[in-house]
């Protein structure tokens, strides 16, 4: 059974916000008291944050499909729909956040970082919140805004210190073993190790994680052995140490050859000339691999690199091991630059900036694509002439009509608001009537004007009281 994944592929989808409410108050000798409809809650968002705690991404291996929850609807008496709860997704440390072309989202790195992956839908206003001075009743309310769906790509980089290469059986799970408390699967056959294994290891007053790289043969780069499915683990790395072993029972093989085999395996790798090299010939423990260590070392250090010659079984040569590798990363960690708080820069728009385009394609349909237009589209239900007329009225406040003139549309032109795949296409009219105009000005109710038939009644009886009043006052019997 699979115990540790280190790639997936996930589909996120945040939660829609909740639909506004059209209502309007009712009580007792007073049907009509103005709209309570309320906004519906947004949807909730599906966030990424580093848990320590988590080492590996099996968990989205097996349920990759994640969506957070929607927004409740708004209710009547100015109720607001309850907000949809955000998904939160623990990671491990290291993870790389792509999307399916192979970009990278975010690096989340250190405990606590976070990525929001979709974000969660508006909730629509209810018609409460749409009244003003010119529209005293709407009779409609605003759509909640779907949430954003997608697929991402987590691959996890182990973030270590060290890493350890070599050949399958070199000694790289029993060094980190012997070097840290880490108790790795150790065995006499290639391919004991199938997943990268990490250790803390304390020099001095320097402390460290090390990691073993399991599986690089040759052809790894392009794929063969298990070689490319873990090299990505050494790419946080600030040394590279080099596990040769001085006691294989290969016979065509040397601990020579092996460091040239998987040096062009890095090389075709790419992105891992600048770390540093240190070469350890191991098993030196066995009298053959004493007597090859001794002869190989020369030429090793002849072609730059500084050479350790331990034995993992017999705990010999690892202190001056552990203590030129903490060197080697305290000066590595003090040559990186200081992390500076993130700067809040804010870019005004400009003074011509209208928030849209509008462009002319091919077929000569006009596109506008714009954050405004495209939001206010999705939240409007096209089932309302009311909602259709106040959407045109937004539309031309913001100046669309005016640059649909201007890029030569005429009445009856086929105009898009949104992307390809989802837009909105009508037959364009410079002064759109949406019906709702029958009713006088957009988004009034006249029969808030009217007099209610109580009252109505009240004045009709007071007119007869005074009318006959004046006529007894007229009187006159002589």
């Amino acid at each position: 059974m699979t115990t540790f994944v280190d790639r997936v592929e996930l589909h996120v989808a945040a939660g829609n916000g909740g639909h506004g409410c059209a209502s309007v108050h009712r009580e007792k000798f007073k049907p009509l008291g103005g709209p309570d409809g309320g906004n519906g809650g947004r949807g909730g968002d599906v966030i990424l944050t580093v848990d320590q705690s988590v080492t590996t991404l099996i968990d989205y291996h097996h349920s990759p499909h994640r969506k957070a929850t929607n927004g409740k609807p708004g209710e009547g008496g100015n109720r607001s729909g309850k907000d949809g709860q955000d998904l939160v997704l623990p990671v491990p440390d290291g993870t790389v956040v792509l999307d399916k072309q192979g970009n990278v989202l975010a690096d989340l790195v250190g405990q606590g970082t976070t990525y929001v992956a979709a974000d969660g839908g508006r909730g629509g206003l209810g018609n409460a919140a749409l009244a003003s001075a010119r529209r005293k009743a709407p009779g409609f309310a605003l759509l909640g805004e779907p949430g954003r769906a997608g697929d991402i790509v987590l691959e996890l980089k182990t973030v270590a210190d060290v890493a350890l290469v070599g050949y399958p059986s070199a000694g790289k799970s029993s060094l980190i073993s012997v070097l840290s408390a880490a108790k790795p699967k150790i065995a006499d056959y290639p391919f004991t190790t199938l997943v990268p294994n990490l250790g803390v290891v304390t020099a001095g007053s320097t402390v460290y994680t090390i990691a073993d790289v399991p599986g690089l043969i040759p052809g790894a780069s392009q794929g063969r052995g298990l070689g490319l499915e873990f090299l990505r683990h050494v790419e946080r790395c600030s040394v590279l140490v080099h596990v040769l072993d001085t006691a294989t029972l290969e016979s065509e093989r040397d601990p020579a050859t092996d460091l040239d085999v998987i040096e062009e395996e890095l090389k075709q790798y790419g992105g891992l000339d600048d770390r540093p090299r240190i070469v350890v010939l191991n098993k030196i423990d066995i009298p053959d691999g004493k007597d090859l260590a001794d002869m190989i070392r020369p030429d090793l250090e002849e072609r730059g690199y500084r050479v350790f010659e331990v034995s993992a079984l017999a705990r010999t040569g690892l202190k001056e091991l552990s203590f030129a590798l903490a060197e080697i990363v305290a000066a590595a960690r003090a040559a990186k630059p200081k992390e500076e708080a993130t700067r809040i820069v804010i870019r005004p728009k400009a003074v011509d900036d209208a928030g849209f385009t509008v462009t002319q394609e091919e077929d000569g349909l006009f596109r506008v694509r714009g954050e405004k237009p495209e939001r206010w589209v999705r939240q409007t239900d096209f089932n309302n002439d009311e909602a259709v007329g106040y959407l045109a009225d937004r539309l031309n406040r913001l100046g669309v009509e005016d640059e649909l003139m201007k890029a030569g549309a005429r009445a009856g032109d086929g105009v898009a608001i949104g992307p390809e795949d989802d837009a909105v296409v009508f037959d364009w009219e410079p002064t759109m009537m949406a019906g709702a105009e029958m009713l006088g000005r957009r988004g009034e109710d006249h029969r808030l004007e009217a007099p209610r038939p109580a009252a109505q009644r009240r004045k009709d009886r007071d007119a007869e009281r005074d009318e006959a009043q004046r006529e007894f006052d007229d009187f006159d019997p002589f």
